[in-house]
């Protein structure tokens, strides 16, 4: 059946096709996509042909950004995506923000007692509520292997995230997903963290600490681990990679496997 929507996007895509050698530059600086199949191969590149159609990339001073470049970039934020509902899942803000570095933000909070604390954070990643995403292109740059680092990933996790309002670490569950068993499997796990830090502040945790800071960073933290260090999540908090495959609709640490298998550099995930 005809759509509106359907000609639209077939159209976009036809005005912007992306040639084979550019794609494949793309794929050789992204492990994290090796192992798609054809199907998933083709379906990633319309979307983030169709992702850079309808976000703006600003670029600051200092940054510049070739086609390979953007679909890098774009590529990264759709996988999370690949086998959702095509439904607007990156709702709510239109622009991406690329500084050459890391940046401060002024950040300000009010304890329980009423005190203000006002502070500047240094940081390479940060999404606004119905505002943009902010990144430092080194730290795009740096993304895209299996070592439990993407700053993409992370940053439009706390867009999903921020899909039911303020970030809590709750994103829309699809209807077969229970929201008591999310609730237990994260709590759970971010309790977990939070004890050892307790316990001892300096303590070599297998998942960043900084998933500890509150339960929106644990979402986007254990989502970044999801997709670039699967097996690292999945033998310190299975549930919590089984409540994250039901939500993403995808298997990383199976397709990490079958590589491993096949591709004697995939021995080690962490040098793929």
């Amino acid at each position: 059946m005809w759509s509106f929507r359907n000609w639209r996007r077939q159209r976009t895509l036809a005005r912007n096709p992306v040639e084979p050698k550019t794609w494949t530059a793309v794929r050789q600086r992204l492990p994290i996509l090796d192992g798609l199949d054809a199907i998933d191969d083709q379906r990633l590149r319309e979307r983030s042909v169709l992702f850079l159609h309808e976000k703006h990339l600003t670029a600051l001073p200092g940054v510049e950004l070739s086609r390979e470049d953007r679909l890098l970039l774009a590529a990264q934020a759709q996988l999370p995506l690949l086998h959702l509902p095509e439904l607007d899942w990156y709702q709510g803000f239109h622009e991406l923000i690329l500084y050459p570095d890391d940046f401060v933000s002024p950040q300000r909070h009010r304890d329980p007692s009423g005190v203000v604390h006002e502070w500047d954070d240094e940081r390479s990643g940060e999404s606004w509520q119905r505002g943009p995403v902010i990144l430092a292109w080194p730290g795009v740059q740096a993304s895209g292997g299996w070592a439990g680092y993407n700053l993409v990933i992370h940053e439009l996790a706390h867009k999903l995230d921020m899909l039911n309002g303020d970030p809590n670490g709750l994103p829309p569950l699809h209807r077969d997903m229970r929201l008591s068993d999310w609730a237990l499997t994260m709590q759970s796990a971010y309790d977990d963290m939070n004890a050892q830090l307790d316990r001892n502040p300096d303590a070599e945790l297998p998942i960043d600490p900084y998933a500890a800071e509150d339960p929106a960073e644990f979402f986007a933290v254990t989502s970044e681990y999801f997709f670039s260090a699967p097996d690292v999540l999945h033998e310190a908090y299975p549930a919590v990679y089984r409540q994250l495959m039901s939500f993403y609709r995808q298997d990383p640490l199976t397709r990490l496997k079958e590589l491993q298998k096949s591709h004697p550099a995939y021995k080690d995930a962490t040098n793929g």
